[in-house]
């Protein structure tokens, strides 16, 4: 991995580490429809210009059913039922439960008859991830509220079903034109609802700094700066991140939170790092054995946001 490529990497285990804390702190005062609503509109009014000039608004054109369903599948759904859940939800919990979304989108392109290879020391170095993100932090499923684990579920099951979309009926497309088009739309189904629960009384500076957080830093600048690193590593090898979100996510926790480091959280980044290790080299060895890169791969990149 180039000195450019590590940079990136590092930027977006941040960029897209943090959001947990973010949303649990501003679903303390906005209704998680309202929130979308902000997080979305704002990313959108930076990206669409973005996108639209550099033509990548243009060919979407004649694909806007499956465009509707993507938005629908890949922003809509998934980030409210991620802000509600984190009304009830820690933030650490959150990124636990949602690290299984590459592992559930390998079952689901296996289900759905899309190819993808998935040698077997990519597994291990999956689940040594996933393992690690447990250890990080310290799953106690005896505490978590039942329906909020379900919207985080159904989280990973949108996240999974996404790229299917994508790749099946937008794989030729502008990815940076699909996402800001996708914000765009998902800004405007929120619109009403945001306006039927907007807040009384102005939110305090933490619920407005972390709303412009997640709208201009972890949403617009993330896609971005995750666009780059695509094109620096190959999207397999961005998918790590997945894993390392997670760790991220605690390491706030922690500093900001005050919450306190265990043995488990200690053990789990080393766990973390070994799978990661593991998957690169597997992604790595896959990517040289098939020089045309599959487009399922290509397109799985984009669910990996919070």
């Amino acid at each position: 991995m180039t000195r450019k490529g590590a940079l990136l990497f590092a930027a977006m285990c941040v960029l897209w580490g943090i959001p947990y804390l973010m949303i649990r702190i501003a679903v303390r005062e906005l209704a998680p429809e309202t929130l979308v609503f902000l997080r979305t509109g704002i990313a959108a009014l930076l990206l669409i210009p973005f996108a639209a000039a550099r033509g990548q608004l243009r060919p979407l054109l004649c694909r806007w059913r499956p465009l509707v369903a993507f938005a629908v599948i890949e922003v809509s759904i998934p980030w409210v039922l991620l802000a509600r859940a984190e009304t009830r939800l820690t933030s650490s919990l959150t990124g636990l439960l949602l690290a299984a979304v590459p592992l559930v989108g390998a079952v689901t392109v296996t289900i759905t008859g899309e190819r993808e290879r998935q040698g077997g020391r990519r597994w291990i170095g999956l689940l040594v991830g996933l393992a690690g993100v447990a250890a990080v932090v310290g799953l106690d499923v005896g505490r978590a509220d039942a329906v909020a684990v379900a919207e985080i579920a159904g989280v990973v099951v949108c996240y999974a079903l996404g790229p299917i979309v994508l790749s099946r009926f937008l794989g030729d497309t502008p990815a940076l034109g699909v996402i800001a088009a996708s914000l765009c739309l998902s800004a405007l189904a929120y619109a009403p609802f945001a306006t039927l629960n907007w807040p009384d009384t102005m939110p305090s500076a933490h619920v407005i700094e972390s709303v412009l957080g997640l709208a201009l830093v972890c949403t617009a600048l993330g896609f971005l700066c995750f666009f780059a690193l695509v094109g620096e590593v190959g999207p397999v090898r961005a998918t790590v991140i997945a894993y390392v979100n997670p760790a991220v996510a605690a390491a706030v926790g922690v500093v900001l939170l005050g919450e306190q480091v265990t043995a488990g959280m200690a053990g789990g980044f080393g766990l973390v790092l070994a799978g990661s290790v593991l998957a690169i080299g597997a992604a790595a060895s896959n990517r040289r054995r098939e020089p045309r890169e599959d487009r399922n791969d290509r397109c799985s990149v984009n669910s990996l946001s919070a």
